[in-house]
């Protein structure tokens, strides 16, 4: 199974017990360590170290998260890799020592003397773990991977990357990772980090990157990863300035909602674009060609245009009486005043902020003149006084942004007036509204209209921006969604994930260039995850037969992964026994079920389960031991995964979308949700494109 290490320094066993032995003291070991550390945070008196409430209770909340960071989840291994250097790791690492060695896990561990016993897996000194090889060593002398039931350390595996005499084998602790059943939420990946998921996982801050990745590739699970180093590198700086994660719906960000508590973080935002939004009850739903038009980045110049048309050139000056004197600002100055504003293209609000200030200017230079001296409280009494803010009201006056979007929506002539030459009249025709609403309340708002408002929101006030966003599944997002997203991080930086073989929306990303430019990110960097993980040999290669239909000239995802998995296509008789019996034959194995079918079929689904007495859970609901089936509306399929999948009717999932493209990339998806094995279900027949 593995060679015996060389005796292990950091172990209190006795050198004579045997390498496991050794081993499994030194996790007992470091449990006792964490405990005691948690034990010391626990036992902090601040009562004489706070100057005031506030400060109390802003240390009270980071001494609450430390303690939550510093928790012992017993089923998780507290660490899950070993690394014995030839030499020092580097001067610049203080535990650094000739022949040392570091256990990599995935928060750092210290004993009493602050000596580590476990290393942070993002520390520079655990990056030979997920980079070194027989090529390129990395100054390793050996590599030992631990296997665990539960979290009990129960397995070593070892590489001795320095001998030219030791072949390079396929780890075969890795493969049963990577493979091992799950039930729940998703698993943070670790322990199995491959290196080119490792260059993006330690990119630097201050660049974006874009990850193409197909099924199973662990895209997903790279920029959770991601996130979390990012936090490690760089604390105090996104401590200042946030980051967020944006899913494609609730389910999604349930599904994802543990990886980054695990790895010991619990400051990361989790938020929909819907969320990002939420300017307005949204209570509606567009067309799919209205959406598209909604959705499309001209929108954003039609309400530059319709904003800005508020701003009038004064028609007469200005008269400010302060006490016996009367200064005036004749109508030439306050245009060139005006004019010298929207030149500027700043913010709407800030330039009607602005204007008041460089009236108030204008008269104080003639104060000046006249021999006043006056002071800013001069000028700021001058910029509240009637003449000035009745001036203002007239010429730069305050937009609500929800009522110019109504006013857009509801407005045929104001729409066609500020369209002209960005929309055509069938596209002006496709936005408006049939039935006018008469106020923001009462307006049955769809999503793309809440964007819209977002939009014009932005144009009237800056969008707070976060130091960093992970957007995921960004292939399904409109142009006018990805400036929505590129508003929360004008000053930060992303990471952008997605496959544009999924892309199942009307306005899905066509390249990822042009999304990067919608989403402000020109200058990202693209790479592409080809190597698949998750899903089986047998599967991808099945559901890789749509790829020249759905998403030509897209690399297919190879799978690395030893096991070619379950895989099944059996024809059934009309009605719902033939899933019924495949559903059962699953549940009779270890780990999670998902049964996916197109969105009008749950309902069948759904009753004929329940009166078979096989219990089930919908997308987004926890799996126990239990009740481990979840039925999945293929709508919903996205970015999740399950242990074995049950597909039912491939055909009525092509014919549930809008367009034959749309039902096949569904399709795809829905194919590719399988860890271990799949059933594919059909009384009907199989869309030919699979031939």
């Amino acid at each position: 199974m593995s060679t015996p290490a060389h005796d292990d320094p950091l172990s209190d066993a006795p050198l004579s017990a045997d390498p496991l032995s050794r081993e499994r003291s030194h996790l007992a070991a470091s449990r006792s360590a964490l405990r005691a550390m948690r034990e010391d945070v626990e036992s902090l008196d601040i009562a004489d170290v706070t100057a005031n409430w506030v400060n109390a209770a802003v240390l009270e909340k980071q001494i609450e998260d430390r303690i939550k960071a510093l928790a012992d989840l017993s089923e998780t291994p507290l660490f899950f890799g070993r690394l014995d250097y030839l030499h020092a790791p580097g001067a610049e690492q203080a535990e650094g020592g000739e022949g040392e060695l570091f256990y990599v896990g995935r928060r750092h561990v210290h004993d009493t003397d602050g000596d580590p016993m476990v290393v942070d897996w993002r520390a520079p000194v655990s990056q030979p773990f997920y980079r070194a090889s027989k090529k390129d060593p990395q100054d390793i002398s050996l590599r030992r991977r631990f296997g665990y039931t539960g979290g009990d350390l129960t397995a070593y595996e070892d590489e001795h990357l320095s001998d030219p005499a030791e072949a390079a084998v396929t780890s075969k602790l890795l493969q049963q990772e990577i493979e091992r059943p799950r039930v729940g939420p998703m698993r943070d990946i670790v322990a199995t980090i491959q290196p080119e998921q490792d260059e993006i996982v330690r990119a630097g801050l201050s660049g974006s990157v874009c990850v193409q990745g197909g099924p199973g590739t662990g895209k997903t699970a790279v920029g959770l990863h991601r996130v979390a180093y990012l936090l490690y590198a760089h604390r105090e700086r996104l401590a200042r300035t946030g980051t967020l994660v944006i899913g494609p719906n609730r389910s999604f960000l349930h599904y994802i909602e543990q990886v980054l508590p695990a790895l010991g973080e619990l400051a990361v935002r989790q938020a929909t674009v819907d969320d990002l939004v939420a300017h307005v009850e949204v209570r509606g739903a567009d067309e799919a060609a209205t959406a598209v038009v909604k959705g499309d980045a001209r929108m954003a110049e039609v309400l530059r245009r319709a904003l800005y048309s508020h701003v009038a050139m004064p028609t007469e000056g200005i008269v400010v009486v302060r006490g016996s004197r009367r200064w005036r600002v004749p109508v030439y100055e306050l245009e060139e005043i005006v004019r010298e504003l929207l030149a500027r293209d700043i913010r709407y609000g800030a330039a009607r902020e602005a204007l008041p200030q460089r009236i108030a200017h204008a008269v104080l230079v003639q104060m000046e003149r006249a021999g006043e001296a006056p002071d800013d409280r001069v000028q700021n009494t001058v910029a509240r006084n009637a003449a000035v803010k009745a001036a203002v009201k007239a010429v730069w006056p305050q937009v609500d942004p929800a009522k110019l979007v109504l006013r857009l929506l509801s407005d045929a002539d104001f729409l066609a007036e500020h369209a002209e030459g960005v929309l055509d009249a069938d596209e002006q025709k496709a936005v408006l509204w049939v039935r006018p609403a008469r106020s923001v309340k009462s307006a049955g708002w769809s999503p793309a209209d809440a964007v819209l408002i977002d939009e014009a929101t932005d144009l009237v006030e800056r969008t707070h921006s976060l130091g960093h966003v992970v957007l995921d599944e960004a292939q399904d997002l409109s142009p006018m969604q990805y400036r929505a997203v590129g508003r929360r991080c004008t000053t930060g930086s992303a990471t952008v994930l997605g496959d544009l073989a999924q892309g199942t929306t009307p306005w899905a990303t066509r390249s990822w260039s042009e999304a990067l430019s919608h989403l402000g990110k020109g200058e990202a960097v693209v790479e592409e995850l080809t190597a698949g993980f998750r899903v089986p040999t047998d599967v991808i290669a099945y559901a890789s037969r749509l790829l020249p239909h759905i998403a030509p000239g897209l690399t297919p995802v190879a799978s690395i992964r030893e096991n070619p998995g379950f895989f099944e296509i059996r024809a059934a008789d009309a009605g719902t026994a033939g899933v019924l019996a495949a559903c059962r034959e699953l549940l009779e194995r270890e780990g999670s079920v998902g049964l996916i079918t197109a969105d009008a079929r749950v309902p069948e689904l759904a009753a004929a389960l329940e009166a078979a007495g096989i219990g089930h859970v919908g997308p987004g609901e926890e799996n126990t031991p239990a009740v481990r089936l979840t039925l999945v509306p293929a709508s919903l399929a996205k970015g999740l995964e399950y242990d074995y999948v049950v597909l039912d009717e491939p055909r009525a999932v092509v014919d549930g979308e809008p367009d034959e493209r749309t039902g096949l990339r569904r399709l795809y998806v829905a194919l590719t949700r399988a860890v271990s094995g799949l059933v594919v279900t059909h009384a009907t027949g199989l869309p030919p494109q699979l031939g």
